[in-house]
């Protein structure tokens, strides 16, 4: 028995439009944002899942939300932040522009895509694989054992490192990941 898991990213945001680090900051989503959630929806509309995942910001859930109108057969949602987007820190709610005139583009790189060099008070890349692997772990068990299908709404960051162990991509495939606002990826596992 093959169970499926639906992995997506939350829609644009107003942060996302205007190049602000967001990181565990809310922004809502934009009419952009809304419309990426509902093409998602559709592409979805024929898959079926009875439990999905979201995130506490309020761009996983409403990102959801167009999705789960079309699965009446979803009976449980979960909030785990496991897969919850990176912490920037200090950079949280400032534009990229003024971080890269304060510091350079050099150390604007460092911070937004490095593996394992976190931004003054915030999260590597390899701090976030940490949490999604720990993720990834329990939901395999969990799928397992109450034979479910699931959805995930997550962040473009989370979703790097799942996509890695999904995909089995090096560790530099992961970083030059750009995960779309208006797709979703399908992964299989085992019963």
């Amino acid at each position: 028995m093959k169970l499926r898991i639906y992995l997506f990213r939350h829609g644009q945001t107003y942060y996302n439009k205007k190049h602000i680090f967001t990181g565990w900051k809310d922004s809502e989503l934009t009419p952009k944002g809304i419309r990426d959630a509902k093409k998602v929806a559709e592409k979805l509309k024929n898959k079926k899942f009875q439990v999905a995942y979201q995130t506490r910001l309020s761009r996983s859930k409403d990102t959801l939300k167009p999705v789960l109108r079309y699965h009446p057969e979803c009976k449980k949602i979960i909030t785990d932040d496991r897969m919850i987007e990176r912490c920037y820190g200090k950079l949280q709610g400032k534009h990229h522009k003024t971080i890269i005139e304060k510091y350079g583009k050099k150390q604007f790189d460092i911070w937004h895509r490095s593996y394992n060099i976190p931004p003054p008070k915030g999260e590597s890349i390899s701090m976030v694989e940490k949490r999604v692997k720990s993720f990834i772990k329990d939901l395999i068990k969990y799928m397992k054992k109450n034979k479910v299908d699931v959805a995930i709404s997550a962040h473009g960051n989370s979703m790097r490192p799942f996509r890695k162990y999904f995909e089995r991509l090096t560790l530099k495939q992961m970083m030059k990941l750009e995960n779309p606002w208006d797709d979703y990826f399908e992964y299989m596992i085992d019963a």
